[in-house]
């Protein structure tokens, strides 16, 4: 029935009805606030005539300053989405193409995006401790609740092992350094993280952190912050000092979510990554808190991942370009993988899958492991069995391929999330040698540092467990938790890590930040899904 017919019928029949009918209409035409703005005063007037002053009138005061608190809250997140639901085509809008040089100099500004709480003072964030957040969803978060990832809801260490203060405080200072350096309009620039502290413009130049990626990965990289304060746990929702900064970076993906549901402007063949790292985000966004606001966009960013696979097999730079690598498809299948989970909980929960994904993608994406892999030595190939990681061609020497085995990881990460249990796969335990023989080092001469690798390589050891995972932890602490700069204040370097890996000059201080702290997140931020000890 269409909106204005079914108000004629409502209408209609409480013309026909007695009082209660017309009261039902009422309260049902009525805008959601004024109803809220009823039931407050009539609570109100009932609270006076039991008390008047006192304590009880200070203990009432309490009551309603808590109940506006969480009114608010839950009605900007249904405001929001009956905008969604309304005027979807209007709010996504075609990115324009911005040429490469075009890119440097544009810093986008969002009026509608106020940066409302400061994080601390100009000098940077405070010291203090803080507890995680007072929600439990599906994906992200532990402390005790159901779902396929885990999170610190609450709690530190959970039943997996934790690794310890050193892990968790290292992971804390992150992401306040990247709390500190969020852009107004809610995204993390590559190029330009250093112009803000806390929200506003740091005038000084010599107060400003050196360690610039490129600006064409502001999706990208945005999408790796957003990911590292999910995996710890944090949500837009929730009384903790990150709902904001979380809130906002989720507003600027899908303002910059084009009709197909790519994230971000295509000028440049690499577009796919910053995509790939944005729907991450999206996509664990909404798992984690179920709210209708983020459903639309993680599902047009999981379309968009199945319009750009190549029939039978997997992914590479745009939409169906025929050949195949195991870099970006790496990261495809995180966010497929993200969605798959988020169905599966609802099954369990008696719920119909929420996400439509192309299940056949797994096939596929197996099927290109399948070929790119030594079947004797276990090495995953990059565009085909036998070559080694990827590299900026200018740091190909500075970076040699025998210090790295991020390709590898990344197919022993996708084997073991596709259903191959690691105890018994042979491919996998062949991966995982490899990987034992080059656990993380910082050692800025030889080239071994590459935190992709440590990325995947740290997932995909944790997930294999026993004597491999003990080795690649004991890297872990010496390359990530000791090399984290503690010098300066936040809005400086404090918190975060010198981008020197293959990839610094491109994602910059944000990518190193970011994707270190989800290395250190490990311990809750998915299950182990074979259950490795």
């Amino acid at each position: 029935m269409a909106r204005n017919d079914r108000f004629q019928h409502d209408y209609a029949f409480a013309q026909q009805g007695d009082f209660n009918e017309q009261l039902y209409l009422a309260l049902k035409q009525s805008p959601w606030w004024m109803i809220s703005i009823a039931i407050h005063v009539l609570i109100f007037f009932i609270l006076t005539l039991f008390d008047t002053s006192g304590e009880g009138g200070n203990k009432r005061k309490a009551i309603m300053a808590k109940m506006d608190a969480e009114t608010v809250e839950e009605d900007l997140e249904e405001t929001e989405e009956d905008t969604e639901e309304v005027h979807e085509q209007e709010i996504v809008a075609e990115e324009p193409v911005i040429k490469d040089e075009e890119i440097a100099d544009h810093v986008e500004t969002d009026n509608d995006l106020p940066y409302e709480e400061s994080f601390g003072q100009s000098e940077g964030l405070s010291d203090a401790p803080f507890e995680g957040p007072a929600n439990n969803g599906t994906i992200g978060i532990g402390g005790g609740a159901g779902g396929a990832f885990k999170g610190r809801g609450g709690g530190r260490d959970l039943g997996t092992g934790g690794g310890g203060k050193k892990f968790d405080d290292a992971v804390d200072d992150a992401l306040r350094w990247l709390a500190a350096h969020q852009s107004p309009n809610g995204g993390w620039e590559a190029a330009g993280f250093n112009q803000w502290c806390d929200g506003n413009p740091v005038s000084d130049a010599s107060k400003r952190p050196d360690g610039l990626g490129k600006a064409l990965y502001d999706p990208g990289v945005t999408g790796l912050a957003l990911c590292a304060f999910l995996g710890a746990g944090y949500t837009n929702r929730g009384k903790h000092p990150f709902a904001k900064v979380v809130s906002r970076g989720l507003r600027y993906l899908k303002n910059i979510q084009d009709p197909e549901g790519c994230f971000g402007p295509r000028s440049t063949q690499q577009y796919i990554y910053n995509h790939a790292c944005a729907a991450l985000a999206m996509v664990e966004a909404y798992g984690m808190t179920g709210s209708p606001i983020f459903k639309g966009s993680a599902q047009r960013c999981l379309d968009f991942i199945a319009l750009a696979r190549n029939p039978y097999f997997a992914w590479r730079y745009g939409i169906k370009p025929g050949d195949n690598d195991t870099s970006v498809s790496g990261w495809m299948m995180m966010a497929l993988k993200s969605a798959q989970l988020i169905n599966s909980d609802a099954v369990k929960r008696g719920k119909r899958p929420p996400l439509t994904i192309d299940e056949s993608a797994f096939d596929g994406l197996r099927a290109w492991l399948d070929k790119v892999t030594d079947p004797d030595y276990g090495q995953v190939g990059y565009v085909q069995r036998g070559t080694g990681p990827a590299r900026p061609q200018e740091l190909v020497d500075r970076f040699p391929a025998d210090k790295s085995e991020s390709m590898t990881a990344v197919g022993m990460l996708a084997r073991i999330f596709m259903g191959e249990d690691p105890r018994k796969s042979k491919l996998i335990k062949l991966g995982a040698d490899l990987c034992a023989k080059l656990p993380p080092t910082w050692n800025k001469a030889d080239g071994s540092i590459d935190m992709y690798y440590w990325y995947y390589a740290t997932l995909a050891m944790f997930q294999v467990g026993g004597k491999y995972w003990d080795l690649w932890k004991k890297g872990m602490e010496k390359a990530m938790v000791e090399t984290q700069r503690k010098d300066t204040d936040y809005c400086q370097y404090k918190g975060s890590w010198d981008p020197v890996g293959p990839w610094g000059m491109d994602g910059g201080r944000v990518y190193s930040t970011a994707i270190q702290a989800l290395c250190l997140e490990v311990f809750y931020r998915y299950d182990r899904v074979f259950g490795a000890k």
